[in-house]
């Protein structure tokens, strides 16, 4: 009677201990504590069938655990990784770029559509990170937004346009100088500011915003900018820019909202989808331009390079002198200096006369990484001051 008593006890023990709600690391752990406990190591059960195969329940839920631990160390090494890749982008970008003045024709097969489909998977990975309640956010502390906004559609067109003419640059070369001022920030904007130590959520917004501004804003100054000086379908940017950005973003928006369980198991990835499709359009951009970047030389190269640091400076240092923090200045510089060089080039393709006009962006796509991740890397070893983030 005592024993088939203990048997009872005993079963009812291992049935709680194999059935418990907990995580599969608790169950085990339990189970584990059951065959630890007097009960289990009583001479009647200590051998036999029945413990026997009670041991090899515990040692398949124990192996089942390491699985699992198993692939989440996969995990954590592609992560790890993945954002080692990430962080290196720039290095990606001048590297590609260098490939393609080498040798233009390893991008032959990059054409217009897949170019198009990259901008489209760049634009998309940035809306499923999205959500309205973020633009709730952005209407409920606008200032900074809006002074990125005016930063990034007024300061950088006029700032563009006052170096092509200061640099006596051809007038297609000039159209495609103010064409890059006058579009959106790029998405490689949020990576740098994480890098610096910025408000990487305020990054988003900003870049979010200046991208359905571009809607309408690069249309409407390349328009009145450029109107006399080359020929622009203003209707064609308004078309390109609501299928390649608006489109996608709402896309991702959807998704996020509807499947966000779905969202959240492809979101590790979206980096590094980001990083190649970045390095694809940067590469493709440049090998189509080789021969005129080469032979453009440096009186095209530095009016870039000063917009790009111009912005990047002008970008901080009007938002430190009008009371905003450091980290919000930080952001706002590298959102202002880092433009989506990429959609301008498709832009100047698709809808200017002058085939000259695409060259500005091409040089802008590595002109724009490499001084978004100097004042990146600069910031990232100076501290942002306490109470003043």
């Amino acid at each position: 009677t005592m024993r088939i008593t203990a048997l009872v006890l005993a079963s009812a023990a291992s049935a709680a201990a194999f059935s418990s709600p907990s995580t599969p690391a608790a169950r085990i752990a339990n189970v584990q504590k059951f065959f630890a406990s007097p009960m289990a190591v009583t001479p009647a059960f200590a051998s036999g069938p029945k413990m026997s195969f009670a041991m090899k329940m515990t040692e398949a839920a124990a192996e089942g655990g390491e699985e699992k631990s198993l692939g989440k160390k996969i995990f954590d090494a592609y992560t790890k990784t993945a954002n080692v890749a990430t962080t290196l982008f720039p290095v990606w970008t001048v590297l590609c770029s260098g490939i393609a003045l080498k040798n233009p024709a390893a991008f032959d097969w990059f054409s217009t559509e897949y170019f198009t489909a990259a901008l489209a998977a760049l634009m998309l990975s940035m809306g499923i990170t999205l959500t309205p309640q973020d633009f709730v956010d952005v209407a409920s502390k606008p200032v900074p937004v809006i002074m990125q906004f005016l930063l990034c559609y007024v300061m950088m067109p006029l700032l563009a346009l006052g170096l092509g003419k200061g640099f006596a640059v051809d007038p297609a070369l000039l159209a495609g100088m103010v064409l890059v001022g006058s579009i959106n920030g790029g998405q490689a904007s949020n990576l740098c500011t994480y890098i610096a130590k910025g408000n990487v959520a305020l990054s988003v917004l900003m870049t979010t915003a200046t991208t359905v501004g571009a809607i309408f804003m690069t249309p409407l100054l390349c328009k009145s900018l450029l109107g006399a000086v080359v020929p622009v379908d203003a209707a064609g940017i308004a078309k390109s820019t609501i299928e390649v950005v608006l489109a996608p973003i709402a896309l991702g928006m959807t998704l996020n909202k509807f499947f966000p369980k779905a969202v959240k198991a492809i979101l590790p990835f979206a980096p590094v989808v980001g990083v190649v499709s970045t390095c694809l359009l940067v590469a493709s951009a440049v090998a189509q331009v080789a021969e005129p970047i080469l032979n453009a030389g440096m009186s095209l190269q530095i009016p870039i390079l000063l917009l790009h640091l111009i912005g990047g400076l002008v970008g901080y240092g009007l938002p430190r002198v009008t009371g905003f923090s450091e980290t919000s200045s930080r952001t706002m510089a590298i959102e202002t200096s880092m433009k989506s060089s990429a959609f301008g080039f498709l832009l100047a393709k698709l809808h200017f006369g002058d085939y000259a006009a695409r060259i500005p962006s091409a040089v802008s796509v590595v002109w724009m990484a490499l001084s978004g991740s100097i004042l990146a890397v600069i910031w990232r070893y100076i501290p942002v001051p306490e109470g003043d983030e």
